[in-house]
């Protein structure tokens, strides 16, 4: 028996659903009523897996209505999607075609359903992005404030960037009582914070944006992350190796935690001077270091024991 694959596309008002491999497409509205006429179609269908691209949060209604109806969904990269459709010569773009490649997609890849996170983690998410977005415009501001000459201006933005601090300073309690409310969360944070070069900053902000930490091999974990290496060769020419893809915020918060634990862990700091001692760029070093801390997190989450030096 042929296995049922269905690729959603999302649009604000519409979703276009196309069916592998009998070719079936229907459209059903993106709303309760929509959703509902959905989800009975393709429990009727039995899929094997239903894939729909991360669409800046459109998809977290319908993800979570196919999942509490327990069909087996997956969110999929939407720049890997382009690249397949390109590879497939698919240059036509439109909701019903872009439905057919996510669902061709799907078959090609086999890419395994997760657990969705829960409402309080998807909480906690929302509150470590706003904290990034709060940042994100205070280092703008501050940025502004030092090319301006007018005295009113700059005032202005000082102003500005003090309200931006005040509701900095709420969202580190809000996320601070999240994590202290719930006992898995703080157990988790003790566990990560063990780890010379991890503090409770970066430590929320993988709890909230990889709750597969632990869960994973470490090649899965690395590839979620965005520091999965690619390597580059074709015949005799070999290129450099790159990083890319994942989940940006994931990767920035492990940057942080390398360059800190490049100097006070004595593990990783004894790997960095190595591979630097080795004639490696310290860019390329610095990137290793990350991606040997996300393996030791992944594993300490998963042993349920914290860090050890010996």
């Amino acid at each position: 028996m042929d296995m049922i694959t269905v690729g959603i596309d999302i649009s604000k008002d519409r979703l276009d659903v196309a069916v592998r491999p009998s070719g079936e497409m229907f459209v059903v509205e993106r709303k309760g009523a929509g959703l509902e006429v959905l989800v009975e179609r393709l429990q009727a269908l039995s899929p094997h897996i239903v894939a729909l691209e991360a669409t800046g949060g459109f998809e977290t209604v319908v993800t979570a209505a196919l999942a509490a109806a327990g069909l087996p969904v997956v969110v999929v990269n939407p720049a890997q999607i382009r690249a397949f459709a390109k590879a497939l010569g698919q240059r036509a773009k439109t909701d019903p075609i872009d439905a057919a490649v996510i669902a061709h997609f799907a078959e090609a890849t086999k890419p395994e359903p997760r657990p969705l996170p829960d409402e309080a983690t998807r909480l906690l998410a929302d509150l470590v992005a706003r904290r990034r977005q709060i940042i994100e415009m205070m280092v703008a501001e501050r940025q502004r404030e030092k090319r301006l000459s007018v005295p009113r201006l700059r005032k202005g933005i000082a102003r500005h960037i003090k309200v931006l601090e005040n509701e900095l300073k709420s969202l580190d309690d809000d996320i601070g009582g999240a994590v202290r409310g719930s006992p898995a969360w703080r157990e988790k944070e003790n566990l990560l914070e063990s780890v010379p070069g991890i503090g409770p900053i970066i430590a929320r902000t993988l709890i909230a944006e990889l709750p597969e930490l632990g869960q994973l091999g470490r090649k899965q974990i690395a590839a979620l992350a965005g520091l999965a290496p690619f390597t580059r060769q074709s015949g005799q020419w070999r290129g450099r190796s790159f990083i890319g893809g994942g989940r940006t915020a994931v990767r920035t918060a492990l940057f942080m935690g390398a360059m800190v634990a490049k100097r006070r862990n004595p593990v990783l700091k004894v790997f960095f001077d190595r591979l630097v001692a080795a004639g490696k760029p310290k860019m390329v070093a610095l990137v290793a270091v990350a991606r040997k801390l996300l393996t030791i997190l992944n594993a300490i989450l998963r042993d349920n024991r914290p860090w050890q030096t010996a």
